[in-house]
This record gives C-alpha cells, sequence and structure tokens, in this order.
C-alpha cells in the first residue's frame, strides 16, 4: 500500500515512520505531476514546498492550529495532508477543490489567500485574538521571498515586533515570486544563504565559552551582540525583535520539524528561514520555474503542454505593441509588479532593458512609481492584473488621477479568468476606475482595437486605464476600425430595433445575441462602446428617440458597472426608454472555465438573448 493512501484525516501522517519520509515526499511529487498535468494548475511552487509542508504537518496538530499561506497557491500538499487527495480530480474546475485555501472547504484552512504579502498580517491577528480569548494553539505565516517584496508584510513584521508571545514566520526562500525576485531583500536573503559557516562557529564558541567560563560567558554578552550585528545573518529580523532562526535545508524534514518544534517554545516572533527549491524534484519545472508557476494540462514526460496555443493573445497584441510604440515614443516605459512574462513585457524588457521596471510584488509602489516617471516627463505604461491593481486604488485615486498625471493602465486578465477563482476574477475593475474623476477607461472589442487604443492612449495627457480579457484575442470585426475619438461608440451595424450597447469582450457576445434574436424575427443593432469613461451621451440621446431597448453588456459587476452608469445618466437627463442590465451579479465568482462561469452569471449569449426575449414580452 502506498504511503500517501494511509493518509486520509489530518495528522495521519504523524503515523508514518521518519525513515520513510523521504518516500513519502517522492509519492506526492508523483501525485502532483499526474494531476496537475491534467487539471492544469500551480505545480513549482508547490513541488517546493512538499518536505516544509510534511514538517508543518509533523510538528503540529489539525485543525486547532493553524496555517496562513501567504498567496497560498502552494497549498496543495496541504490538501493531501488533510484527506482531500481524492478532490485532486478535479482541482480548479467548477464544484470542485480550489487551488487556493479555502475556510468552506476545510477546517483546516485557517485564511482564504489568492493575492500575495497577506499572511503575517493575517496571523498576527489570530494571535492577539489567542491572547483575548485564551488559547494554547500555534500560529504560523508562511511567506515566500517573493511575497516579502511586498509592502504589507514589512508594516505587519513592525507589528509583529511588538509581539510577546509565540508567532512562528516561515520564509520559504525559493529565490522566485512568479518571474524572478528583484530587489534589495532577495539579496540580503542570497547573501545569508551563504553564510551558514559562521553560524557555526558562532555557536562552537558559545558553547565550549559556556562550559569552562559561565562567567564570563555573562560579561561578554554585549560584545557578542556587537558581533552579532556585525556577522550574524538575519540580524535584520532580529533588530526588529524577532528571533532568526536558520537558515535551514527545505528539503530536510526532520531539521525543518526540529527547527518549528524550538519555535513553538520561544514566547516572542521567531522567524524560521527555510531554503527550498522551486520545481524540486521535476526536471523541467527545476530548469524552468516560471514556465510552471501556473501551467495549463502537460505532458509529464516532455513537460510541454497537451494542446499548444497557436492562437495570439491579448497578451501577446499588448507585447508587440508595446514594441512598435517605443520607437514612436521615446519616452515610453513599462512597469510591472513581478508579472514580466505574465503581462508579456518580456520582449520589450530585452529590446529596452533601461526603459523597462519591475518592482517586485509592489503594485502600489508601482503606480505611485508611474506617477513620478509622469512627473519626470516619461510616458509610464503600468501592465498588470485586474485582480492585482485593485491593491493600488489609493494611490491610482490620490497620486495618478488627482494630479492628472498621463499614466497608463494596461490591465489583463479583465473580465472572468477562470480556474483561480474569486481572488483572481477581474470583474471589479470597471466599477472602482469608472469612479474616480479624470480617469479614461477604454475596452477593445479585438486584438486590433486594443493596438489603436493603447496608441491613442499615449497620445492624451491624463490617466486611460485599457482593460482586455484573458486568453486568445479576438480577430473578428476586421472592418470596424474606425479612428478613435474620446467618448464616442463605435457602431458595428444598424438595424433598429433592439440597441446591443456592448463593453470590450462582449461584443462578441453581442454578435451571437443579434443572430439568436433575428431567428425570433428581432432585429437588432450593435454598438461598440469602446469608453466606459467618458460615455457617449450623444449615442445615448439618441437612443432613447431610435431604439425599442437599449441592452448594456459588460463583463463586471453589476454595482457601479457600465450599466448603472447609463441608467443613472437617463435618470439625470430626463429621458426614458426601456433599459436591461447585463452584467456579472454582485458576487464573488468560485473557479471554473470561463465558459461555464459565463453560462452561471448569465452573460453568455444564450442567458442574455433569453433576458432579451423575456423583457420585451413584459411590455
Amino acid at each position: 500500500m502506498a504511503l500517501i493512501e494511509k493518509i486520509q484525516h489530518p495528522n495521519d501522517i504523524k503515523k508514518i515512520p521518519p525513515e520513510q519520509y523521504g518516500r513519502l515526499a517522492e509519492e506526492i511529487r508523483q501525485f502532483l505531476l499526474e494531476k496537475v498535468s491534467v487539471t492544469g494548475g500551480h505545480l513549482a511552487s508547490n513541488l517546493g514546498a512538499v518536505e516544509l509542508t510534511m514538517a508543518l504537518h509533523l510538528a503540529l496538530n489539525f485543525p486547532e492550529d493553524k496555517i496562513v499561506w501567504d498567496v497560498g497557491h502552494q497549498s496543495y500538499t496541504h490538501k493531501i495532508l488533510t484527506g482531500r487527495r481524492d478532490g485532486f480530480d478535479h482541482l480548479r474546475q467548477l464544484g470542485g477543490i480550489s487551488g487556493f485555501p479555502k475556510r468552506k472547504e476545510s477546517d483546516c484552512d485557517a485564511f482564504d489567500t489568492g493575492h500575495s504579502s497577506t499572511s503575517v498580517s493575517a496571523a498576527l491577528g489570530m494571535v492577539r485574538a489567542r491572547e483575548l480569548r485564551g488559547g494554547s494553539q500555534t500560529i504560523v505565516a508562511v511567506i515566500g521571498d517573493g511575497a516579502m517584496t511586498g509592502g504589507l508584510a514589512y508594516e505587519a513584521l513592525n507589528n509583529v515586533s511588538r509581539l510577546s508571545s509565540n508567532l512562528i514566520i516561515i520564509l520559504n526562500d525559493n529565490n522566485m515570486s512568479i518571474s524572478s525576485n528583484v530587489g534589495g531583500l532577495p539579496k540580503y536573503l542570497s547573501e545569508i544563504r551563504t553564510s551558514t559557516g559562521y553560524l557555526q562557529l558562532r555557536d562552537r564558541i558559545y558553547d565550549s565559552l559556556n562550559d569552562t567560563l559561565p562567567a564570563v560567558v555573562k560579561g561578554i554578552s554585549k560584545a557578542k551582540q556587537s558581533l552579532k550585528s556585525l556577522m550574524v545573518p538575519g540580524m535584520f529580523f532580529e533588530d526588529m525583535g524577532i528571533t532568526y532562526l536558520g537558515p535551514i535545508n527545505g528539503h530536510n524534514v526532520q531539521d525543518m520539524v526540529k527547527a518549528i518544534r524550538d519555535a513553538k517554545r520561544v514566547n516572542k516572533p521567531v522567524l524560521i528561514h527555510v531554503c527550498t527549491k522551486k520545481g524540486a524534484g521535476y526536471g523541467p519545472a527545476e530548469k524552468n520555474p516560471s514556465r510552471f508557476h501556473g501551467t495549463p494540462p502537460f505532458n509529464v514526460a516532455t513537460g510541454l503542454p497537451l494542446k499548444p496555443s497557436k492562437k495570439t493573445t491579448y497578451t501577446d497584441v499588448f507585447s508587440s505593441s508595446m514594441l512598435h510604440l517605443a520607437e514612436t515614443f521615446p519616452t515610453l516605459v513599462g512597469i510591472t509588479a513581478a508579472m514580466e512574462d505574465g503581462v508579456g513585457l518580456q520582449r520589450f524588457h530585452t529590446r529596452y532593458p533601461n526603459r523597462f521596471f519591475d518592482v517586485g510584488i509592489a503594485e502600489q509602489h508601482a503606480v505611485t512609481f508611474a506617477a513620478g516617471l509622469a512627473i519626470g516627463g516619461m510616458k509610464p505604461v503600468v501592465a498588470v492584473y485586474s485582480t492585482f491593481l485593485q491593491r493600488a486604488y489609493d494611490q491610482i485615486v490620490c497620486d495618478v488621477c488627482l494630479q492628472k498625471l498621463p499614466v497608463v493602465f494596461a490591465i489583463d486578465r479583465a473580465g472572468l479568468v477562470g480556474a483561480d477563482g474569486e481572488t483572481h476574477q477581474g470583474i471589479f475593475d470597471l466599477s472602482y476606475l469608472s469612479s474616480i474623476p479624470g480617469m479614461t477607461v477604454m475596452a477593445p472589442k479585438n486584438r486590433r482595437e486594443l493596438s489603436d487604443m493603447l496608441r491613442f492612449a499615449l497620445s492624451l495627457e491624463c490617466p486611460v486605464a485599457i482593460r482586455y480579457p484573458r486568453g486568445a484575442a479576438y480577430d473578428g470585426l476586421r472592418s470596424c476600425r474606425a479612428p478613435l475619438e474620446m467618448g464616442r461608440a463605435e457602431i458595428i451595424c444598424e438595424e433598429g430595433g433592439v440597441l446591443l450597447l456592448a463593453v470590450g469582450s462582449m461584443v462578441k457576445t453581442a454578435e451571437v445575441v443579434k443572430e439568436k434574436l433575428a431567428s425570433h424575427g428581432i432585429k437588432s443593432s450593435i454598438a461598440n462602446a469602446r469608453f466606459v469613461v467618458p460615455m457617449d451621451t450623444e449615442l445615448l440621446r439618441k437612443a432613447a428617440d431610435k431604439y425599442s431597448l437599449v441592452v448594456t453588456m459588460e463583463e463586471n459587476i453589476r454595482s457601479g458597472g457600465f450599466g448603472e452608469h447609463v441608467a443613472a445618466w437617463y435618470a439625470e437627463a430626463g429621458l426614458e426608454i426601456p433599459l436591461l442590465n447585463i452584467s456579472i451579479p454582485d458576487a464573488f465568482i468560485e473557479h471554473g472555465s470561463p465558459e461555464e462561469l459565463c453560462r452561471l452569471t448569465g452573460i453568455d449569449a444564450d442567458s442574455v438573448t433569453d433576458k432579451i426575449l423575456k423583457k420585451m414580452g413584459d411590455k
């Protein structure tokens, strides 16, 4: 019987003899490869954290003790060890288990995560609650060195230093975030990795003196602290009042178990510095951890995707456009928050290394940094996923829009992105961006319009956001390429009847809806909104007399979205016209394929057609 099959419930790992830990780790890695190669998912981060997770489960008791996983995409082994192995057949699929920790999924998941740098703050809150309510459970935050580039982690560490009870922070140091780490902290941690010789020397000297000259040892404690401040690794944390242990080999289970048990006995915060290898145990992932950060289904033998995509994505279009526009706009610079590959800036980086900036997992800094560049005469483009731009809302408001600075936000993965679930759906950006005075918000209907909008945005002297979806770029409507004009929609086809006023990705859906309505004998027209802010109010005014129904269509939540702005304008203008708002319900949308989620939220062509027919039947 395989060892992994013996683990059916939390804490079952403790029944495994220590001499078989290595075999169990191998079985877990093989299991992950078999399952993720079929479903897709986060692979490299999970392969690197197998032994670390095993050590945590050997040293802690679940669900009494708590682990807060930063980001959470490395929690697959945790799910296996808490009895959810059978759920991996439907990992990240609609109705299946999530690729991230979910409290509703298991009482062994202490905190829902998905974004970076949150673990220490959440864990500290749990510790304070433990102090106030009484309790003895162990609280552990597991944070990667990539997540440590985020400012929230330092805000938390600043408060952790005041703590006088136990909190364990495990720094999982694999020298990676999604792209390679940048900045001063990774360099500092790299130096620590090479400094273990001093730790051994220090301990030998101290132990020797302690055996022979106790009084002398006590007398030279101040000198010892001075020596530490010069030589000991981890003094950054020690100076903050956090006991530092490490570096420790993150693939040695027993060493980590000992470190965790030692840390549990300390009545103050302890940081255990663990060094791991991202993608450990699988050659292709070790060689290219970024490629296997989030992977589609793949061939285990070769590491190659099962269905290589030959379609041009919106990210590809953005990548090519940046290269072309860099020649026209010599002040153009590209900014990313540790997502060089994901947002398509790698080619720009190669061609224009002095005009490319990776700020690490620090979206707030990225936006204010861009504001500074704009004041200095540059044309900054901040390329970011929709879900991560939320983290910098205050900076967009106060540092960019308030000062009317020409910063362009290239917002990738807008709308329903699928398998990563609630924390990654890009369904809020139209609402939070369109509420900011001075922000221009656009959405392209197809690949060519994305290129046109990026060029148009760079010609303006105001903040601009361009949001576009994940995946293959729509290549239809090639003949519709009227020049962009601020605040003007584009009429795709004009037949009277129902006006389908669609935003970005929903233009493609509107084409299908038009065909379906025609089969019911209903005429319809299609307008590509292009601009969410400012809206084409001239079109809206004419529509009140011209159409029997205006249907707004957007891949965004209802509250504060395009449809609500249109309805508000009509109300303020005193114009009456039947309106139908097609948008995503005000809810957090779970994981599943984008097609399934469109049906689930009622924005697919069939659902839209049914809603229109029902609305017209109610007249």
